[in-house]
């Protein structure tokens, strides 16, 4: 049998909000493998499924810039919480962001950036006197709009692309929306197979013992609930929960978007 160490306990509960025993049962059945417990919980009926295992520690900003269909999202490192602030580090990465809208590129350019900000971050870091790391980029090219909103002093960061119809004030809400609620995916087309799979495994266990036919409409109102937390469209608006993300913009079509917060796991 495994040793399953306390720490791992308490991670466990942190990100399932379980009781301890419960925790220890699953790591034990699972062999210590965090993941497999996790899964072992939610059959149950235990694990509530929240997203807590990227909680950051890290000190930094994210800061966005937009240029008509063109939208950049920049993540900086530091090691301070006063060195996120410092004036000289937010000019610095704000520049950045504005000379990557400028890239001959699409998506995720953090290695370009890396490579051709070598120089000027060290000289940066020689400054300060504090290890500094630019983390990650984007730049977005849409065929209709790019959005970004900065919460809690750019701890986190939102970027979209939408097409059709859409104000500004729509665009801003939609991008608070998503710094709230942190969808996973659009539509539930996005989804990957593997993803869906496991999610109507986990539903099925939680409805073993019941008639067939019944099991299976409790499932997929599971399922429908489920796509209400993941997905964007189907998520209840920011403005209005008893409207949709769509039904509340039905001429807007959103292409994509992320949502970055300082430190997360990648």
């Amino acid at each position: 049998m495994a040793e399953i160490s306390a720490q791992a306990v308490k991670e466990l509960r942190e990100k399932t909000d379980a009781g301890m025993m419960d925790c220890k049962r699953a790591l034990v059945e699972a062999g210590g493998d965090m993941g497999k417990a996790i899964e072992i919980l939610r059959k149950a009926g235990i694990a509530k499924a929240e997203k807590k295992s990227g909680r950051a520690t890290k000190e930094g900003r994210i800061v966005s810039f937009i240029d008509g269909g063109t939208g950049v999202l920049l993540e900086a490192l530091c090691e301070t919480d006063f060195v996120a602030t410092n004036q000289k580090f937010t000019e610095y990465i704000n520049e950045l962001a504005a000379r990557v809208a400028g890239y001959d590129a699409e998506g995720d350019v953090s290695k370009m950036l890396a490579d051709n900000e070598k120089a000027s971050l060290t000289a940066l870091i020689a400054t300060i006197g504090e290890n500094m790391q630019l983390r990650r980029a984007l730049r977005w090219v849409s065929k209709g709009s790019c959005a970004s909103y900065l919460h809690m002093g750019g701890r986190i960061g939102v970027l979209v692309d939408v097409e059709g119809d859409s104000s500004q004030d729509a665009l801003n809400d939609l991008c608070m929306h998503i710094a709230a609620f942190k969808p996973d995916y659009v539509t539930p087309e996005e989804i990957p197979a593997d993803v869906m799979a496991k999610e109507k495994d986990i539903a099925a266990h939680q409805v073993k013992g019941k008639p067939a036919d019944i099991a299976e409409k409790i499932v997929m109102g599971k399922i429908s609930k489920w796509y209400k937390e993941v997905c964007l469209v189907h998520q209840p608006w920011i403005r209005d929960d008893k409207q949709t993300v769509q039904s509340a913009n039905p001429g807007m079509r959103i292409k994509r978007f992320v949502r970055w917060e300082i430190g997360e796991d990648i």
